[in-house]
């Protein structure tokens, strides 16, 4: 069995509460599904800027501004999203990693449709339909994949890798179960740690 099924098989033997906190929400699953080399927060950054760079392909085609050299435009801005998306990616692990914070979930009603009425604004915007401001327009289409990162995935993956190195990324922590009796509180402290006794001893 390999070492991601390990880990798997891991994540399931934890507490609910500390699997909702390793997991998150049904975005951050998908991600954690993924090998953790692939699903390093640079990588997860700059494949939401590929994402809204293939988005853009529409708008960049069909605007009227520059129309002739659209493709030009369109792959220097591409470049640019996925550059700048993926290093966003390394400064929120860098940060994560001296924080040491753990993962706050993200407002996803606001967050989730950004990227969309940012699309819809540039595309009226580039078809000369109303003149908008280009930076509501990139601040709407960029600000919400590098904050999911920053804030939930980038955090999240911390705890995995510390999980996956046999480390118990919850030691001395409180979750905010402030009503559970000490006595609980040490058995999921023990729990945790048999499980990771046990991923470790099936390495060897």
């Amino acid at each position: 069995m390999s070492k991601s099924n390990h880990w798997t098989s891991l994540i399931g033997d934890l507490p609910d509460s500390y699997r909702e906190t390793l997991l998150g929400a049904s975005l951050s699953r998908q991600f954690a599904r993924l090998p953790l080399w692939l699903s390093h927060p640079s990588n997860i950054g700059g494949f939401y800027g590929l994402l809204i760079a293939i988005a853009l392909l529409l708008p960049y085609r069909f605007g009227l501004e520059n129309s002739d050299g659209w493709f030009a435009d369109w792959t220097l801005h591409c470049a640019l999203l996925v550059i700048a998306c993926f290093f966003l990616g390394i400064c929120s692990t860098l940060i994560t990693a001296i924080s040491g914070r753990f993962p706050v979930a993200p407002a996803r009603l606001i967050l989730y449709p950004m990227p969309f009425i940012g699309l819809a604004l540039l595309s009226i915007d580039r078809t000369d339909i109303v003149s908008i401001y280009p930076f509501i327009s990139w601040t709407l289409i960029m600000l919400p994949g590098p904050l999911y990162v920053h804030l939930s995935w980038a955090p999240r993956w911390r705890l995995l890798c510390m999980l996956d190195d046999g480390k118990n990324p919850f030691e001395g922590v409180n979750l905010g179960f402030e009503g559970r009796d000490e006595f609980e509180q040490s058995s999921m402290d023990t729990e945790i740690e048999s499980v990771i006794d046990d991923f470790e001893s099936s390495e060897e």
